[in-house]
């Protein structure tokens, strides 16, 4: 699991876990900031001691081998996958370099040093002056505000009115403050990838002209150079995307807060001062609390916490509200106050304080108080596009008119209309009195940019994405792992799910970007460029978080996969049967390692025909001039790239409509999801959790279609199965076995080990990894 995403809204709540998410990233950006250091006095090492180059050789190669980026979410991308492992890559070929003991020249000052120092200082450097402002606000803030609620409620109304204001204006300055903070700390974590990377492999570039003696060492890494320039391009690409539309949530949620609040289990949460009484004469004191409340349970929280010590001052603290009532003025000297009583401890009320007379409502309401003030929500409701005849007659003529006009312009679909005249299109074409009328074919009143970009917005107009709400977790989880065979499979299946209205529309969409793609050389619309556009148009959560935003990468590799498999997908059924399940590809915990290629032996990794934006010697490359070039891939790396070394699924089936595995392929994999537990595994594949004994019967149903169902069949049904290896394993201890590919288990079973299985080998038995064998 990488770092946790950074939610505006959380700014607004300002909660203890939040502060601990936002300690994780300046740690992040901490230790980034000091490998970068070390990174370039590594470099300036290499320029001014080429006596001493071994040794300073030997050391850079550690520092790349030992640095790990951290990921926003609970996924990489291919591309982000690849760049995360370039480091080791760049390690591992500096190594091969220290054993020819080659003397090198280098000039590393413009492609190394510069970059990464003024990335260092410009857009680290601003971070941490962003947190020094932080947490100035954050000592002011709330110190005004004790100070504020400490003012006596016998104070004449205009100071109090003054003093009030003078608050808000503070504290509105502050969440200003937070928003802007949060969002400069998750675009330097994106950031921080490609603006790392990429000097280094600049540097990298600049070394093989002084290589005469390592020139088919340099060769071979061509084919990893090559990729690795794609991967950062894709990576670049979705970052814009990416933090754009972070900016957009963000003024939402600065516009009104309250509307886009998380929807979470608890009623309502925030911080209250609760007063605790002390004997006489030392009267009490007001300490602040995180409070959560849950109407259901009627469960009353609270988490003593300090911002200014930063961290908890006590114990969690849990009881049963019985009832809550509004204080008066005149029974006490503070403001904003009402009492809460427990059930544990009746006729002792407990005084609590809010932060203002609104927050004080918004609580009494929630807990169901005398007094409570009811709050209204505006609902409004935007009849957008539906898929109808009409709506399929206007994506048909503009597709018509795009493929006939315009299907070689450059950044087809990536230049904008006019927002005028594209609304203005979309109401002739929208109403059936005029829609056939306008002639988007040989009217000249038309530039193509206004008809693609009226196409794009009768797509999100839709009162629910293309793909749909329901589907959209299920897409998203096999672009986040697996084999590009069980992810095209994965999608395959998917899209024969959709409504028919549905599928059909997506069908003619995807044709047609697809041949879009096919003139890339001169549109310079790739798959991946088509994937960046039309990701968020067909793909989209029903709540709009910087969790959802951070999964923008995954929506687009699904349409890149729907662009360049449209033929099986759309033309063909899916198959009776999935080599690998929709998974996430995790390893058993306690599973070793596959065993690793011979030191120095690389991989040879399938190469398309790219046009990258990166100069190459003739050696290299025989590639067109770069203005020629597209930006970014001709082909993207969703469905072509290889499955990473540790990525291995369970085998899955499927019936009906449903995905199906082996009920000792289910114990496993809800087990080894680090973090996952089971009902939330039950709550993804949508069955209902409320009744155990329902529940199992509905998994073993789901997983083990059979005329005898019940969770205790499924299970009988998994032991004592016969099993084949799918990587060959090499026994570290005398309990476990020794096998290649293609050996036969019988008898396996599960073991109390967790991630192995029991099972016989000839005649000898003993431990497997279970995430080398596939169950026959």
């Amino acid at each position: 699991m990488g770092l946790q995403p950074l939610e505006f809204s959380d700014c607004y709540l300002d909660s203890p876990w939040f502060r601990e998410r936002v300690r994780a990233h300046e740690a992040e950006l901490e230790k980034t900031n000091k490998f970068i250091k070390e990174l370039l006095k590594d470099g300036k090492n290499l320029i001014a001691a080429t006596k001493n180059l071994s040794a300073a050789q030997r050391k850079f190669a550690h520092s790349l081998r030992d640095f790990k980026f951290e990921f926003i979410g609970d996924a990489e991308t291919d591309d982000e996958r690849y760049i995360d492992a370039s480091l080791h890559e760049f390690s591992n070929f500096l190594k091969n370099l220290e054993e020819q003991r080659e003397i090198l020249a280098l000039s590393v000052t413009e492609t190394l040093i510069k970059p990464l120092e003024r990335f260092r200082k410009e857009q680290l450097g601003a971070v941490k002056e962003e947190k020094k402002k932080f947490d100035k606000e954050t000592e002011k803030n709330y110190s005004l505000l004790e100070k504020h609620l400490n003012l006596s409620a016998k104070k004449k109304e205009l100071q109090l009115q003054e003093a009030d204001n003078l608050v808000e204006q503070n504290r509105k300055h502050f969440y200003e403050l937070s928003l802007e903070y949060v969002c400069k700390l998750q675009e330097i974590q994106e950031r921080k990838k490609f603006e790392c990377v990429e000097p280094v492999l600049s540097f990298f570039q600049g070394l093989f002209t002084f290589y005469h003696q390592g020139y088919e060492l340099a060769k071979d890494f061509n084919h990893y150079k090559m990729a690795l320039q794609i991967n950062i391009q894709n990576t670049r690409n979705r970052f814009e995307g990416t933090r754009s539309e972070v900016e957009e949530l963000m003024n939402k949620i600065r516009r009104n807060p309250q509307e886009h609040k998380r929807a979470n289990h608890f009623t309502m949460e925030g911080y209250l001062y609760v007063q605790e009484k002390r004997p006489a004469p030392f009267g009490s004191s007001w300490v602040k609390h995180y409070c959560m409340y849950r109407k259901e349970t009627k469960k009353f929280t609270m988490i003593p916490f300090e911002h200014r010590s930063g961290g908890k001052v006590g114990d969690e603290e849990l009881f049963v509200l019985t009832y809550c009532t509004k204080r008066n003025a005149d029974t006490i000297d503070r403001r904003f106050c009402f009492d809460l009583e427990a059930s544990d401890r009746p006729g002792v009320p407990v005084t609590m304080q809010a932060f203002s007379e609104e927050d004080r409502n918004l609580w009494m309401e929630a807990l169901d108080g005398k007094e409570a003030v009811t709050v209204t929500f505006f609902f409004f409701c935007l009849v957008g596009a539906q898929l109808d005849k009409i709506g399929f007659t206007v994506i048909k003529k503009c597709i018509s008119a795009v493929e006939t006009r315009g299907i070689n312009d450059q950044g087809l679909y990536r230049v904008v209309g006019v927002s005028s005249k594209v609304q203005r299109l979309l109401s002739l074409l929208m109403d059936a009195k005029t829609c056939n009328e306008v002639d988007l074919e040989n009217s000249v009143d038309w530039e193509v940019k206004t008809i693609t970009s009226a196409m794009k917005q009768y797509l999100r107009s839709l009162p629910e994405p293309l793909m749909t709400y329901e589907l959209h977790g299920e897409f998203i989880v096999p672009a986040k792992s697996g084999s590009p065979e069980s992810r095209v499979n994965a999608v395959h299946f998917l899209v024969h799910k959709l409504p028919e209205k549905n599928k059909e529309m997506l069908e003619i969409l995807v044709k047609h970007l697809a041949n879009v793609s096919k003139h890339a050389k001169r549109n310079l619309m790739t798959v991946a460029n088509l994937g960046v556009v039309f990701g968020p148009t067909l793909m989209r959560p029903q709540e709009e978080t910087v969790a959802a935003i951070m999964d923008l990468k995954f929506q687009n590799i699904v349409v890149e996969i729907l662009i360049e498999n449209h033929e099986k997908i759309f033309k063909t059924l899916p198959d009776a049967t999935f080599p690998e399940p929709i998974s996430m590809s995790l390893s058993p915990p306690n599973a070793p390692p596959r065993q690793s290629r011979r030191q120095g032996q690389r991989i040879k990794r399938p190469l398309a025909v790219y046009n990258l934006c990166l100069e190459l010697d003739d050696a290299d490359s025989h590639s067109s001039p770069r203005e020629d070039t597209p930006t970014g891939s001709v082909d993207s790396l969703s469905s072509q790239s290889p499955t990473p070394a540790f990525s291995s699924s369970p085998p899955g089936l499927l019936d009906g409509n449903h995905l199906i595995m082996d009920s000792g392929d289910l114990a496993g994999w809800t087990t080894n999801l680090p973090g996952q537990s089971r009902p939330s595994m039950v709550s993804w594949m949508n069955i209902p959790s409320a009744n155990p004994a329902a529940t199992n019967t509905a998994l073993s149903t789901f997983f083990f279609p059979s005329p005898a169902t019940g969770s205790d069949r499924a299970v009988e049904s998994a032991a004592h199965r016969k099993a084949r290896a799918v990587y060959p394993c090499e026994a570290e201890h005398s309990s476990e076995l020794s096998f290649q590919i293609g050996a036969i288990f019988e008898d396996v079973q599960f073991s109390r080990e967790p991630g192995w299985l029991e099972g016989t080998l000839n005649g000898k038995r003993g431990l497997i990894p279970q995430n080398y064998v596939q169950f026959l």
